[in-house]
């Protein structure tokens, strides 16, 4: 319990620091002006690293940032009615999920995660290289996916990755 009385602390002093923005996109709704799809890491939180506050990133988070029915629906839901411009797929160094592809461990539900992963980066065992194919394969997928959309005709698409230990985003294709 010991762990909720931290999370509660940490609650009070978030609703203490002030609510406008809180109450304003209560009241107003979200106008996120960036989609992001990344890992479940909990050393990557896109807020934090592009500097955005309440309302301003809609975020998809899945351990291997990978993409099934359930993140596409989140994604067409941001562009359709929140009108979202930008989705960026959000891959980071030192991923334990891009790891455990790499090394062959798929049991349980683990393994619709690793079997994602794999097949987006082959051959390749360079851990590096390894999140930039599935970043790139994530980039490839929602841009098919959503290519007959007419809203999708003016959104973005772009990969990254993060570094965790610099802190750095890499842009791939860019």
């Amino acid at each position: 319990m010991e762990i909720i009385e931290k999370l509660i602390a940490a609650n009070r002093k978030y609703i203490e620091k002030g609510g406008d923005l809180r109450r304003k996109t209560a009241k107003n709704g979200q106008h996120p002006y960036a989609i992001v799809i990344c890992c479940s890491d909990s050393r990557v939180i896109p807020e934090k690293i592009f500097g955005a506050d309440i309302g301003e990133l809609f975020v998809i988070r899945v351990a291997g940032n990978v993409l099934d029915n359930h993140q596409l629906g989140s994604i067409e839901y941001a562009v359709s009615h929140l009108h979202c411009p930008l989705v960026i797929m959000l891959g980071h160094t030192g991923c334990g999920a891009v790891s455990a592809a790499l090394s062959g461990h798929s049991e349980g539900f683990i393994s619709y995660i690793t079997e994602e992963i794999a097949a987006a980066v082959g051959g390749e065992r360079d851990p590096d290289k390894a999140c930039r194919l599935n970043v790139i394969r994530g980039v490839d997928l929602i841009k098919r996916e959503f290519s007959a959309y007419p809203e999708f005709a003016k959104v973005d698409v772009c990969g990254a990755v993060y570094d965790i230990e610099s802190g750095a985003v890499e842009w791939l294709g860019q």
